[in-house]
């Protein structure tokens, strides 16, 4: 199985759709019908510093993960694992991978000893029709994952699975396989993507990591139009990004950061808010933008 480590460099479905079998579900730990939906979160990560600095971004993380309704599980859909095929780890103990170089040590002290749950891995894979859903048992959870986590879920000791991005696929694969786990809401799973609206790190104005804010010109007309667009839930738009002009070709030169979004949006229902946070640009272009959908 071939992954890619990109480390340097149309409204969601009626839900009744979804009431296929959860018999299975009912028997593992606890995953029962919930009465209201887990919230959906997009998280801009950044820096995998974040996970350890105490900065506004991170400090919203924990706020956040105050907030939340406690989940019962939670799928993490990150930039850094890119796949030929859609896998979900598998495993009970998911290693913490450091899949970077160049950081200070304390940042490879850290291990997020969170647990998996092989159960609820291969109840998604049974429950989702539209693509082949491999078990994985040798990844783990990366950057993109424990980097938001640590500060969200500081005693990891919820279940954490990921699902990886297949990077043979178009916006719009990645989109309505997002749809199909909308079951996963109902049983109290929090569902993650992890990336960033504005990714490019071939350019970063490396003078102005000290400014607590700066973007160039194009990130910041990129960062609003994406932010306009989910706002009207064009999503059609979003999937189609790449003709969207010049600025957001330079805001996200390869799908990988972007394509997390599209997971938490495919999962908004008809009617369901959606409130941005972190909402700055740092570095020139790398955009923190985050969103959560349903209530906190």
């Amino acid at each position: 199985m071939k992954r890619k480590t990109f480390i340097k460099a149309l409204a969601l479905a009626p839900l009744a759709g979804f009431s296929m079998s959860f018999k299975s579900l009912r028997s593992l730990g606890g995953l029962s019908d919930e009465p209201s939906l887990m919230p959906v979160l997009f998280v801009g990560h950044g820096s995998p510093m974040n996970a350890i600095e105490k900065n506004e971004f991170s400090l919203n993380w924990k706020k956040l993960g105050q907030k939340l309704p406690r989940p019962k599980a939670i799928l993490c859909i990150s930039a850094h694992w890119e796949t030929k095929g859609t896998y979900v780890t598998a495993m009970p103990k998911p290693k913490t991978i450091h899949d970077f170089g160049g950081f200070p040590n304390a940042l490879f002290e850290i291990h997020y000893p969170a647990q998996g749950l092989p159960e609820l891995a291969q109840e998604t894979q049974r429950l989702v029709k539209g693509t082949q859903v491999g078990l994985d048992e040798s990844w783990g959870l990366d950057h993109g994952c424990w980097s938001i986590l640590n500060p969200m879920f500081p005693e990891a000791d919820i279940p954490v699975l990921q699902m990886s991005i297949d990077y043979r696929k178009p916006p719009l694969y990645h989109y309505e396989l997002a749809r199909e786990l909308a079951f996963l809401r109902r049983k109290g799973v929090l569902i993650v993507g992890s990336g960033n609206l504005v990714h490019n790190l071939k350019v970063i104005a490396w003078d102005k990591i000290q400014e607590p804010e700066y973007g160039y010109d194009w990130a910041l007309e990129a960062n609003e139009l994406f932010k306009s667009l989910i706002e009207s839930k064009d999503y059609k738009k979003l999937s189609d990004y790449s003709t969207l002009g010049k600025a957001v070709k330079m805001s996200v030169p390869t799908p990988d950061h972007f394509l997390p979004a599209l997971y938490a949006l495919a999962l908004q229902g008809k009617g369901e808010e959606l409130s941005f946070f972190n909402d700055k640009t740092v570095m020139g272009s790398i955009s923190m933008t985050s969103f959560v959908v349903g209530k906190v």
